[in-house]
């Protein structure tokens, strides 16, 4: 993926951010996930490209939310993409850290086309050998971990969305002895976090929506880490319907039911995650508004040359002043 399409790409990232920065600690997260779906939709829409949703917030009748198959742009380079125009609507909606607006970018044909369903999930920063497998044990997974990190699995910290579906999860992380950090919203980072350095994550588990699941591969891909998912359809209460529409869905190249590797989600090198600060989190910054001046932070991973780039940006307003801190 070309530098310049990447940044355009951020800067999309970067409107929708402070489009809905402004409803941080607002208590609304419906108003935020859409401020920030319609901006993401405007700027996508302005960009010389023919960019195609295949992992979104719904399916076509769901709109506003930027849905599956929804094509964006202006004509140009083909490019599939993966969104969470806010990742973690409940962070933001109550001003807690790690809420996100994110992107996954790759050539036409590369990023998984599934249905807006929930999705099993194992991160990890490595696959210990190939060992690493979302049919495992909990335990057998752990105590590969352990082999490879080289410490007990004791000392193994394990992220978990906070959910009652995870209930069966918890009981036996801690029956193998293992540490658990509890996050109530945004599986994106939780995922990333493991295979990234001073998170004090080692492994993360459990069943989230499919669109961060496509998203937290894309990352994981760029640094070097591990990724394996399996769609779940008996989570939702209109999991059949959506399971039926999914089998007639034009595009559909996989089975349904078998587990979903990094190759089969992300099926190019050329492929780029790209995610802003809405709120102050471990990755980045959150969105600051200052002497009429707005800044961002944002992390671009890009699985082509293997690179993490941090970029802080101030946008001045027209009476705004330029902050470097």
């Amino acid at each position: 993926m070309q530098p310049a399409r990447i940044m355009e790409i951020l800067g999309v990232a970067e409107k929708a951010a402070i489009a809905c920065a402004d409803w941080n600690g607002k208590g609304d997260k419906v108003a935020a996930d859409q401020a920030a779906t319609t901006a993401m939709r405007e700027a996508f829409n302005d960009i010389d490209f023919s960019g195609r949703i295949v992992i979104g917030e719904g399916e076509r009748d769901e709109a506003p939310m930027l849905y599956i198959g929804e094509e964006l742009g202006r004509g140009g380079e083909e490019i599939d993409i993966a969104v969470d125009p806010l990742e973690g609507t409940n962070l933001c909606a109550s001003n807690q850290p790690n809420a996100l607006t994110t992107i996954a970018i790759a050539p036409r044909g590369a990023l998984l086309f599934a249905p807006d369903t929930y999705m099993w999930k194992i991160a990890a920063a490595t696959d210990c050998g190939g060992r690493l497998h979302i049919d495992n044990t909990v335990a057998e997974n752990l105590q590969y971990l352990s082999e490879e990190l080289g410490k007990p699995v004791s000392d193994i910290n394990v992220c978990i969305l906070k959910r009652g579906r995870h209930d069966k999860i918890v009981e036996e992380v801690r029956a193998a002895g293992a540490r658990i950090r509890f996050i109530g919203d945004g599986d994106v980072f939780g995922a990333i976090a493991t295979a990234v350095p001073g998170t004090g994550i080692d492994f993360y588990i459990g069943a989230g929506g499919s669109p961060e699941g496509v998203l937290a591969c894309t990352g994981l891909k760029a640094i070097g880490g591990f990724f394996m998912g399996k769609l779940d359809f008996t989570i939702d209460k209109d999991g059949a319907e959506k399971r039926a529409r999914a089998e007639k869905m034009d595009g559909l190249d996989f089975d349904l039911d078998a587990p979903l590797t990094m190759d089969m989600l992300v099926r190019s090198d050329d492929a780029a995650f790209i995610a802003c600060g809405v709120t102050d989190g471990e990755m980045v910054s959150g969105v600051t508004f200052m002497d009429g001046s707005v800044t961002t932070e944002c992390v671009v991973m890009n699985a082509a040359d293997k690179t993490v780039r941090f970029v802080k940006t101030c946008h001045r307003g027209e009476n705004g002043r330029v902050r470097f801190n």
